[in-house]
């Protein structure tokens, strides 16, 4: 039997304020995801500064949760850089090159995914 090919897909991808104060780290993050070897490309991209209520409607699936007034404040404190990735099999190898939302765990079981080497804490996750 054949192998079964990963079908197209598109995906969101979002650099968090606290990467996007550092220009470098950046422009690393788009090179990776530009000289993957996984087919997955950038669509478009655009620079967004939420409101309040902006950041609120986009994560109200976690209005309950403890974090979600820090994820808020967070999210609105500075620019972040929004993206849709296209590729096959895009949302699984976007997942796995941004790794789980603690970096700390990361750097231990996942030292070369993204949070790993960008993030700071669970909400700063980059």
């Amino acid at each position: 039997m054949a192998a079964r090919k990963a079908s197209t897909e598109i995906t969101l991808a979002l650099l968090k304020p606290d990467l996007l104060a550092n220009p470098e780290f950046v422009e690393s993050i788009l090179s990776e995801i530009r000289n993957n070897r996984h087919g997955v490309e950038i669509l478009r991209r655009k620079r967004v500064f939420w409101t309040q209520e902006q950041a609120r409607a986009f994560y109200v699936e976690h209005r309950a949760r403890f974090f979600y007034d820090r994820l808020v404040r967070y999210m609105t404190s500075g620019p972040f850089e929004a993206m849709a990735l296209r590729g096959p099999g895009a949302v699984a190898w976007w997942r796995k090159e941004m790794g789980s939302t603690r970096p700390v765990q990361m750097r231990i079981s996942n030292p070369s995914c993204l949070r790993a080497r960008y993030g700071l804490t669970d909400t700063r996750n980059s």
